[in-house]
């Protein structure tokens, strides 16, 4: 063992009779995550079989009163539901194996002690920090079996053949992110995303900008009038960053065809994408584009002239998924193509931002060696996608990207050691918004989930819901519009201009804050904020997602501040007011909506204020600051 400083510890281990090499580097940061790297190198004679590498996972030791288990699972519009269960004797393994890290990934496994929660109880969390086929295990064994009968980690889920070392070789695996809180998932959440914000690849020292994705305002239907009137709409009323979403490139009107073929579509874009461009800037917003860089139609003109280009077996094209097939990013012909193809474009029209999307599964994910044999080629194929994430960004220093993949199903910190924020979810109902952005906020920061406000009717679950709860719900995350905001009335368009001077009164709070979240006893009541470091300043969503039990909904803590402190608490009319059952035993509330009530942090925190009953499907936004 040895050491290359403070807060790291590297070990090396020599298995003689596997002729390998292991070192395993242990480093924790000055917030309490600690990271654990590992490398295998073959010491074989050059003439040896190679070493084919079943698993090299990072295992922690875990005391024996984590005796349970709270993962995440989901779907598509469905993102990271949470699951619980008891620790008994055995091992507990999420195993993802879609070839990204998928809409039913953990994000977090997470062991603690009985009944824990946001604010209470010891727990112990690990993330494996890898975009492609994961593993995260806890496994505890029988009483008396030693010191350390419980342990928590993971690694990379490897195929057999996946990776095979000739003499010399190393595999490096995914890191493990660990860390620990007795405070609840809360603490957990604390530690990571200060961890995240000291990165050196962390990039959001400027302002998010307020957004708007074309996507579900014109969907294929995109034309030059059209969007040069949704972008003077959208700048009269706050936006900063306006992003052209798919159809835009090739034949590209519908799903079936055209993918991969990154040249503008002259019959829809006669004069190029130079007007469109030109006009977003003259309006002071800043231009974005979609690309979906790893994956192709058949329908191509790419895979036309390259047909080998396709990742798949020898004998031919896999089965399509949403009519796609996936780009072989290892074929070092098809990296170049797409590097100069995306790079070339973000020169010429100095686009700021990237939304780089991923929309299927890699099922039989096989490509074909020198030597004609099919190989297992997740492992590459996701190595292939960072580089070219990371020639892009060196090439265009200032370029921001977002990982989306069919919504959230690449969110890890993998990606996010290159991409400036996930898109969350495909699904923009601010109702199921309210489970997905909490859940993912266990690891991901504020300002790195994209939060949207969708159309009345969401796209996703034709449920409509009301503007109010529609805005509140953007306010969680790095805010935009998905929305044809010019079939607005001019009574919303001024709504949505005072909630977007509002988001831009707070992101300096909501984005460097810490994430609080409130262990509330009624279900249907979801309550969960951001702190300011210093505890000067919060700002609290109060949300119902179902009628609350009985006739009143009981006192409101607001975890976090600062006990000795005294508090102005106001309730933000920018951010939307609720529709109310009943204000009966809230005296305070119609004061709040003004000057607002003065309270102290212990009261705050420990009593709490008295709610009015809201109304299904309605919330409001607490501004709290130091009096």
């Amino acid at each position: 063992m040895s050491s290359e400083g403070p807060g790291v510890a590297v070990v090396r281990a020599r298995a003689a009779g596997l002729e390998a090499d292991l070192e395993l580097r242990y480093a924790v940061d000055d917030h309490g995550v600690l990271t654990v790297s590992s490398a295998l190198t073959s010491t074989a004679p050059a003439d040896a079989p190679p070493l084919d590498l079943t698993a090299l996972r990072a295992l922690l030791p875990l005391p024996t009163r984590a005796d349970e288990v709270l993962d995440l699972s989901g779907r598509w519009l469905r993102e990271r539901s949470p699951q619980r269960r008891p620790l008994h004797d055995g091992t507990v393994v999420r195993t993802g194996r879609r070839g990204r890290t998928g809409h039913d990934a953990t994000l977090l496994l997470t062991a603690g002690t009985s009944g824990f929660g946001f604010r209470h109880g010891e727990v112990w969390s690990v993330h494996v920090a890898w975009s492609g086929n994961h593993e995260h295990l806890v496994e505890r064994l029988p009483e008396g079996a030693g010191a350390h009968a419980a342990v928590i980690g993971g690694g990379e889920a490897l195929a057999p053949g996946e990776v095979r070392l000739a003499a010399g070789e190393t595999y490096t695996a995914p890191d493990l992110v660990a860390t620990w809180s007795r405070d609840g998932l809360d603490g957990v959440t604390r530690r990571l995303v200060r961890h995240q914000r000291a990165g050196a690849d962390y990039r959001a020292a400027r302002p998010r900008p307020l957004v708007l994705n074309t996507w579900e305002a014109v969907y294929f239907s995109a034309d030059l009038d059209r969007l040069t009137g949704l972008a003077d709409t959208a700048a009269s009323i706050g936006v900063e960053r306006f992003v052209l979403d798919d159809g835009w490139f090739g034949a590209r009107r519908d799903d079936t065809r055209g993918l991969g073929d990154w040249q503008v579509a002259r019959e829809v874009w006669p004069d190029g994408l130079g007007p469109l461009v030109e006009h977003v800037r003259s309006l002071g917003m800043e231009f974005g584009l979609w690309f979906e860089p790893e994956m192709v139609n058949l329908d191509s003109d790419l895979v036309r002239a390259h047909p080998d280009w396709v990742l798949g077996p020898a004998s031919g094209p896999t089965a399509p998924s949403r009519h796609q097939q996936v780009l072989d990013l290892a074929n070092p012909d098809a990296f170049e193509h797409v590097l100069g193809a995306v790079s070339g474009l973000v020169a010429e029209h100095d686009i700021a931002f990237l939304k780089w999307d991923h929309n299927r599964d890699l099922h039989e994910a096989v490509r074909t060696d020198g030597s004609g044999t099919d190989r297992p080629a997740v492992h590459v194929q996701t190595l292939a996608a960072y580089r070219l994430m990371d020639e892009l960004r060196r090439r265009h220093p200032a370029l921001e990207i977002e990982s989306c993949s069919s919504g959230g199903a690449r969110v890890d910190l993998g990606v996010l050691a290159r991409t400036d924020r996930v898109w969350t979810s495909d699904c923009n109902d601010a109702l199921e918004r309210v489970a997905i952005q909490r859940w993912t906020g266990l690891l991901v920061p504020p300002e790195r989930m994209g939060t949207h406000i969708g159309p009345p009717r969401a796209h996703s679950t034709h449920r409509d819901l009301d503007l109010s709860l529609r805005m509140l719900v953007a306010l969680g995350g790095h805010a935009g519009l998905e929305w044809d905001v010019t079939t607005c009335p001019p009574e919303e368009l001024d709504r949505l201009r005072a909630w977007s001077g509002l988001y831009r009164e707070l992101r300096p709070l909501l984005h460097t804050g810490d994430v609080v979240r409130s262990d509330h006893p009624d279900p249907s009541l979801v309550v969960g904020g951001v702190v300011a470091p210093d505890g000067s300043e919060a700002a609290f969503t109060v949300i119902a997602v179902a009628s609350v039990r009985g006739v009143t909904a009981g006192r409101l803590p607001l975890p976090g501040l600062d006990a000795d402190a005294r508090y102005r608490v106001r309730v933000r009319r920018e951010a939307g007011l609720p529709e109310l059952v009943q204000t009966a035993g809230a005296p305070w509330f119609e004061r709040a909506l003004d000057a607002g009530v003065e309270v102290s942090g212990r009261v705050l925190g420990e009593v709490g204020l008295p709610l009015p009953v809201l109304a299904p499907a309605q919330g409001l936004l607490l501004h709290v600051t130091r009096a």
